[in-house]
Parts: C-alpha cells; structure tokens; sequence
C-alpha cells in the first residue's frame, strides 16, 4: 500500500468514490483533503482501497477504512489495517482504536483476525439507510499488532 501524502482533487475525488461504494453516509473529497491535513494524519491506499487513521500522543486511531464492493475478501482491508498499525507504531504509539458497525459481520471478522477486541459500544452511531442507524463497536488492538492475532490484555 502506497502513503497517502497528496490533497490533489483528482485523488481526493477516487478516494471519495470509493468511501462512497462503501459506506451509506459518504465522505466527501474536501472532508477527506481536510482529514488528511490535520495534525497527526495520515493514510494508505490504492486504485481499491484506502484507510486514514491518525496517532495523538501514544494512540491511534483509524477513522475510515473502505474497499471497493468487488475487491472485499482479497487481502486489500488486512493490508490496510496492517500498514496503518505499522506507521502508528512508528510514530510511538502503543494502542489503535477504530469503530465498527455493529451488524458489519465481514469487518468484525477481519478486525478480529487481526487481533481487535471489543472495549466500548456507540449507540445509534451509524446511518445506515434512511431512519435506520445502527451501533458502533469501539475496537482496540496493542501495538505492534500481534502476528497471531491476539487480543489485547486489559489496560
């Protein structure tokens, strides 16, 4: 996965397109340039995929993760996440955090695999049609993440 250093349209505008094939309340491209200029940013990705997370002090915390609907189940979300943790821990953090939709069973699948254990819940978090929202589970996995998978240890 390639870093995400640019705010150029062009790139903002797939990136955008592709948050757009994957989440019911889209981010726009001039929220995700403003995102990725804030303090502490940062971002991964490729013509399928991207994720932007953020360290502050010593967490981390990945604020969108999305893969085109046709290239799920090929690796590309676990690479991403991967990354993400990896220059997160390069830049001194010690946990990453990210939240999930309650009833997105492929994620919390992945996240899991990963090494992510449940450490919090949000209430009625995400739109996920019109009237309808749906929890959010607050995930958080050690860094560096464990090679096995292993949920984190309390604390």
């Amino acid at each position: 996965m390639k870093p995400l250093h640019t705010t150029c349209g062009a790139d903002l505008a797939v990136l955008a397109d592709i948050h757009a094939a994957s989440f019911a309340e889209p981010w726009s491209a001039s929220a995700l340039g403003e995102l990725l200029a804030s303090p502490g940013a940062f971002g991964f990705g490729g013509d399928d995929g991207f994720t932007l997370a953020r360290v502050v002090a010593d967490e981390a915390e990945i604020l969108t993760l999305a893969v085109r609907p046709e290239r799920r189940r090929c690796g590309i979300g676990a690479a991403l996440v991967h990354a993400a943790a990896e220059h997160a821990l390069r830049l001194q953090a010690r946990r990453i955090f990210l939240e999930v939709a309650i009833g997105n069973a492929a994620a919390r699948q992945l996240y899991a695999g990963i090494g992510f254990g449940e450490v919090g819940r949000r209430a009625a978090y995400y739109g996920i049609a019109a009237n309808k929202r749906e929890d959010a589970l607050i995930l958080r996995s050690n860094l560096p993440l464990s090679p096995l998978g292993k949920k984190p240890v309390a604390g």
